[in-house]
């Protein structure tokens, strides 16, 4: 957990509600607020509103302030449903507020339905950054909240890497072949570098090579340009490729708002795999994220199951994460499970048709031998 201080509020003052589409409430504003929060999350940074803003959603902040300050938010992002179903609205990692003070909670919940309901959202959607405890549940149940029928929409499941010590000890905690690995990469030539503006049709390349390896959905080109201009200049971010005698070979994206760094995208070629550049790549991002003064390292996404399938199985199972977990298990992370995706409904007719609807997508993709259940709303990161 951060050891970030949010601001308190004076137990004499009034709470005021500000909910606004970027204009009132601004960029910087919020985004101060953000990165002082105890749970930051890039998924509810500004910048990240303005990414799903070019691409179909419209972004929206909602804001409980004791005077000039921010003491609790969410950034909101919606979406159009399909069939004239209205919209749905969606708080990814999020609300930033202090869960113990249900006062606060409850004064949040409310601005936030008002929001919803003004834009004509069907339900609103949270995925708080909490871990899946019975209190969390319980808290969430107690605000009208019940189990998203998709169960959740960014991984639930992930490996977190303590980098918080020095090089040697993070590489000690890593699984003896991973760290291996790592050396060997390095022996055999990987070189890694920060990538500029310009190698992003590179990486455009190795993700469509890998997602046709893979069998795995991407974005398009643009989406990747924009979340590149969008963090890495404010340092928010870095786009590294790895090279074998100057010809690219993987290269990857991760984010940061220390103390939490996030892998999200990365990709490789059929070329020079044996060098193993993907290791080589993971260890300086994870360097990368450490000079900037974070302490963990997200690796964003394994099989959402518990420790002892995931280990009893990885080495027999495809898809669904399998693969990704046989990497990243090795870099020593610790096994944590979100709380997951809930819902509360504001009209109850429309929302049954829209679950309806989940549940037929689900059925079809999966007879097509694709397992996703989000993948067509373009929810996830």
């Amino acid at each position: 957990m951060a050891n970030r201080k949010s601001p308190i509020p004076n137990p004499q003052s009034t709470i005021s509600i500000l909910h606004s589409p970027f204009s009132i409430l601004s960029p910087d504003t919020w985004d101060r607020f953000v990165v002082s929060h105890p749970a930051a999350h890039v998924l509810q940074s500004s910048p990240w509103g303005a990414l799903k803003a070019q691409f179909g959603w419209a972004a929206e902040r909602v804001a409980l302030t004791d005077g000039d300050a921010i003491v609790a938010g969410a950034q909101v992002l919606y979406r159009r449903l399909p069939a004239g179903l209205g919209r749905l609205a969606y708080v990814p990692r999020g609300p930033l507020v202090d869960w113990a003070a249900e006062e606060e909670v409850r004064a949040l919940w409310e601005a936030l339905e008002r929001a919803a309901r003004a834009r004509g959202a069907i339900a609103l959607t949270v995925e708080p950054d909490l871990p899946d405890e019975p209190l969390h549940r319980e808290r969430l149940q107690g605000f009208g909240f019940h189990p998203a029928p998709f169960n959740a929409i960014q991984p639930r499941r992930t490996l977190v890497v303590d980098i918080s010590s020095g090089e040697e000890a993070i590489l000690a905690a890593m699984k003896s072949k991973t760290r291996y690995n790592v050396r060997l990469a390095a022996r055999k030539g990987v070189m890694v570098r920060e990538a500029a503006e310009a190698d992003l049709p590179t990486f455009h390349a190795l993700m469509a090579a890998t997602a046709a390896r893979d069998q795995f959905g991407i974005h398009i080109p643009a989406y990747y340009e924009a979340a590149y201009q969008l963090f890495v200049p404010r340092g928010w971010a870095r786009l590294l490729l790895a090279e074998v005698d100057s010809q690219p070979v993987a290269a990857l994206m991760a984010f940061a708002l220390p103390p939490q760094a996030w892998y999200f995208y990365g990709a490789s070629a059929d070329a020079h795999r044996e060098k193993m550049p993907t290791y080589l790549l993971q260890w300086e991002a994870m360097r990368w994220a450490k000079s900037l003064g974070c302490t963990a390292y997200d690796l964003w996404g394994v099989p959402d199951e518990d420790e002892a399938t995931l280990e009893a199985h990885f080495t027999e199972r495809e898809g669904d994460l399998w693969s990704v977990y046989r990497f990243k298990r090795g870099f020593g992370g610790r096994l944590v499970r979100s709380v997951g995706a809930w819902d509360r409904v504001y009209a109850p007719a429309r929302y049954r048709l829209y679950r309806w609807l989940l549940r037929i997508r689900s059925e079809t993709r999966f007879s097509r031998k694709r397992s996703d259940k989000t993948r067509s709303l373009n929810l996830r990161t």
